[in-house]
């Protein structure tokens, strides 16, 4: 089961790799903004975008398992 006392690990990840979690902050922000998806392509678009960002989020939180 995840352990949600790891998420205060982020910091960790900050200062071993600011500018890759700098680059995925801005991605998924950018991904989440209202409108950053033209509405002839929102449905499918959106969904790509969301579900990346989700992944990528799974992946950095699941991360933090790793650091000591």
């Amino acid at each position: 089961m995840y352990d949600m006392k790891n998420l205060a690990k982020l910091k960790q990840l900050d200062a071993k790799a600011l500018d890759a979690m700098k680059a995925f902050s801005a991605f998924d922000k950018a991904a989440m903004a209202a409108g950053a998806i033209p509405a002839k392509y929102n449905e499918i678009a959106q969904a790509v975008l969301v579900a990346a960002a989700l992944r990528a989020g799974a992946a950095i939180t699941h991360g933090t398992h790793a650091m000591k």
